[in-house]
C-alpha cells in the first residue's frame, strides 16, 4: 500500500514538488492583490496626508520669516 507521498511521486520529490506548487499558488496571490492596488490605497492615503502637513509647514515657515523680515 502506497502512502499519501508515494502516489504521484516518490517520498522526498513528492514533498519537494508540493512545496513548490504553495509557494507558486502564494507568489502568484501576492501579484494579483499588488495589482488590483489593495495594499496601494492605504499608501496613497498616507501620501496625500504628508503633502498636506509638507504644505501647513510651508505656510508656517512662510509667515515666521515674514515676521522676523518685519522685526
Amino acid at each position: 500500500m502506497m502512502g499519501f507521498y508515494g502516489s504521484m511521486y516518490g517520498g522526498i520529490f513528492g514533498f519537494l514538488v508540493q512545496i513548490l506548487i504553495i509557494l507558486l499558488i502564494v507568489g502568484v496571490v501576492i501579484m494579483l492583490l499588488n495589482k488590483s492596488n489593495f495594499v496601494s490605497s492605504a499608501s496613497n492615503e498616507r501620501l496625500v496626508k504628508v503633502e498636506k502637513d509638507v504644505e501647513e509647514i510651508k505656510k508656517a515657515v512662510e509667515e515666521i520669516r515674514n515676521k522676523l523680515n518685519e522685526i
